[in-house]
């Protein structure tokens, strides 16, 4: 049989979402990245167009990342301990986009102010011009008085910010409605949650086709093949017609796969797995790979090495499918 005979000719695409803007475009970014576009099951080129290429952004913290594990302050060296030099260092490894969290602003950290948080935003888009995307520290009464100054201080340039939730969207959806970003909505891997919380922004006139969804992640062994078959469920939903399935998806794999005693313990406490400064990346590769296969369209990582790996996994899946 021919495989094209195997299409099951969906009635939807994934809505294509485009992050950064250039100077022509009214921001400050040297490029865009553009996701979603696909009218196929993951990567069954001839199922239907296969879409843009997945993205991949490289995290940074607003405060150093003291608090991260060995294995990642060694990849970054002392550029880890200044954010504007983290951030230079990241964008040297060529992702797609970077990814700021803003755990500087966390009460049980620094607890920085919305100010101070603002300009660091400011202070990164000076020192690099990939595309930015603003993350908050999650805890809800800080998020909604730091994320609207730093959206503010991004004005322009067409971030990506997050994240939206069920009970609490309202100030995030508004500030990137003034300021002209796209949102992440976030959900506890509920695909009736996930519709809610777009119906939610919807609603106060946030447009559907600017929303990227966020079901939450696991690594590897930590529950991501309940995580996948969300993410299946989902995109099936969105290509037979859902519109509120139809967004981009997510997937947050560096904090969670560096959570994983397999990505960090001792050769001691796990024998035979192989050493922690080349089983850790991979863990987080593995990890990200996984949910490429479910129809991931944006990963966000943490090590060099598990970005250079995702990118070669990418770029021949890529090829496989649209030759098909």
């Amino acid at each position: 049989m021919n495989p094209s005979e195997l299409s099951l000719g969906w009635k939807a695409a994934v809505n294509e979402v485009v992050i950064g803007a250039t100077a022509a475009e009214g921001g400050t970014r040297g490029k865009t990245v553009k996701i979603g576009g696909s009218q196929c099951v993951p990567w069954l080129g001839f199922d239907g167009p296969v879409g843009h290429r997945p993205a991949l952004a490289i995290e940074i913290w607003d405060c150093g990342g003291s608090s991260w594990v060995e294995q990642l302050q060694e990849a970054y060296g002392a550029s880890i301990s200044d954010p504007v030099e983290w951030a230079k260092a990241a964008a040297a490894l060529n992702p797609d986009l970077l990814c700021l969290r803003m755990m500087g602003t966390h009460p049980s950290m620094d607890d920085s102010s919305p100010a101070e948080a603002a300009e660091k935003v400011r202070a990164i888009l000076a020192a690099v011009d990939i595309p930015l995307m603003i993350w908050g520290c999650d805890v809800d009464e800080k998020d909604n008085v730091v994320l609207p100054k730093c959206s503010e201080a991004a004005k322009g340039e067409n971030c990506l910010l997050g994240s939206a939730k069920e009970k609490n969207y309202r100030t995030l959806v508004a500030s990137c409605l003034a300021d002209g970003h796209k949102l992440i909505a976030e959900s506890p891997l509920d695909i009736n949650i996930a519709k809610q919380v777009n119906i939610l922004a919807n609603d106060v006139g946030y447009p559907l086709e600017n929303i990227i969804i966020y079901p939450t992640t696991a690594a590897l062994g930590y529950g991501s093949e309940y995580v996948f078959s969300i993410m299946e469920r989902g995109r099936l939903a969105g290509l037979s017609g859902d519109k509120l399935l139809q967004q981009p998806v997510l997937c947050d794999v560096g904090s969670q796969a560096w959570r994983a005693k397999e990505a960090v313990a001792s050769e001691d406490a796990l024998p035979g797995l192989g050493a922690p400064k080349e089983r850790g990346p991979l863990w987080e590769a593995l990890s990200a790979t996984n949910y490429l296969q479910a129809g991931a369209d944006l990963i966000v990582l943490r090590h060099p090495e598990a970005i250079r790996t995702v990118q070669q996994s990418i770029e021949r899946l890529y090829q496989t499918a649209v030759a098909q």
